[in-house]
């Protein structure tokens, strides 16, 4: 039977994970699973183990069988002691954390396959999903590709397109990624249980590749002179994290949901903007698309959000205890 190692950490991975779990020791076996240690979590800075640890463990309390967890800090002759002990033959790896070294590579004979949730070589790097978000994509996917040296250089194994319709964030998109490729995986898992190998796959068009970098706390920061839909995506693009923020009256705001506003503005809001609007600007408010603030090109409607340290809201209840919101102005300056 095929034996595959898994390496994967944050909640997506864990999807994924518990797809392949359903069909362990039928199609294949999962010999491990490879996962960053736990880290600090919530206020109190609790030793948390990875979702992808969590499902381990869940899947353990229904199953009579015991799955081998690696947590190592680093990928040294230690930890590749304890992969080669569990003797996979293949590695599948959605959002580890970790660059495979070629020795690390080197002890699975099939190879290793990584998913990807972006149409490679489009979209490389760390952070592709919220990258096309921020772009306004109209269509992003998942890809299935070998490992190699360069990341997210390997040959193309399968792809599957996601079309875009303008409201998704990161974590919906993530996790509508992660199914998706969980099956892909799957299909490809049970063909080569068939054939014994990896497919040949497709080569990538450096030539045509477009990267993504980490992201920073500051990329969240809103820059009320850009368009609604442009600041629209930046809300939906970093949603999870860092959050979208900006500064009213001194104060750390974060704004959770919005949507370009659409319709003709409440003549509550054109009776007291007499004069030309400045970006950032809240107008007031429309019953039924939220609070409404002026943007560098058109309006921006936020239906949630919440003063730093405090909770989130919906609209109206976050004006009942900010009764002179309206009328103020958001500032880039967070500092």
């Amino acid at each position: 039977m095929l034996k595959v190692l898994y390496a994967g950490s944050p909640e997506a991975a864990a999807l994924v994970l518990e797809r392949l779990l359903e069909l362990h020791n039928k199609d294949f076996k999962i010999v491990g699973v490879l996962t960053n240690p736990p880290s600090p979590q919530g206020r109190n800075k609790k030793l948390l183990p990875t979702p992808v640890e969590q499902k381990v463990r869940a899947y353990e309390e229904k199953s009579t069988e015991q799955i081998p967890v690696l947590t190592p800090q680093k990928l040294d002759a230690v930890a590749r002691g304890a992969v080669s002990d569990l003797q996979p033959d293949v590695l599948v790896c959605f959002a580890y954390g970790k660059i495979f070294g070629p020795k690390f590579l080197a002890l699975f004979p099939l190879g290793g396959i990584n998913l990807h949730p972006s149409l490679l070589p489009l979209y490389r790097g760390c952070a592709p999903v919220p990258a096309a978000i921020l772009d306004r994509q109209s269509q992003t996917g998942v890809t299935v590709q070998k490992l190699a040296q360069k990341m997210d250089s390997g040959d193309i194994l399968s792809q599957q397109v996601i079309p875009l319709n303008g409201t998704e964030t990161a974590d919906s998109l993530l996790e509508d990624s992660a199914k998706i490729g969980a099956n892909m995986v799957l299909s490809l898992l049970q063909d080569v249980s068939v054939t014994g190998t990896l497919p040949v796959g497709t080569p990538q068009d450096d030539s045509q590749a477009t990267y993504c970098t980490m992201l920073k706390k500051e990329d969240g920061c809103i820059d009320w002179s850009g368009s609604a839909e442009e600041i629209d995506a930046q809300i939906r693009a970093f949603n999870s994290w860092p959050g979208a923020f900006t500064c009213v009256d001194n104060t750390v705001l974060k704004i959770h949901k919005s949507a370009v506003f659409t319709g003709d503005l409440p003549a509550a809001v054109t009776d007291a903007v007499k004069s030309t609007p400045q970006p950032g600007q809240i107008l007031g408010t429309d019953k039924t698309q939220g609070i409404l603030i002026q943007t560098g090109k058109g309006v921006l409607c936020v239906t949630e959000l919440q003063w730093q340290a405090k909770k989130l809201m919906p609209w109206k209840d976050f004006l009942n205890g900010s009764r002179n919101f309206v009328g103020s102005c958001c500032s880039s300056n967070t500092k």
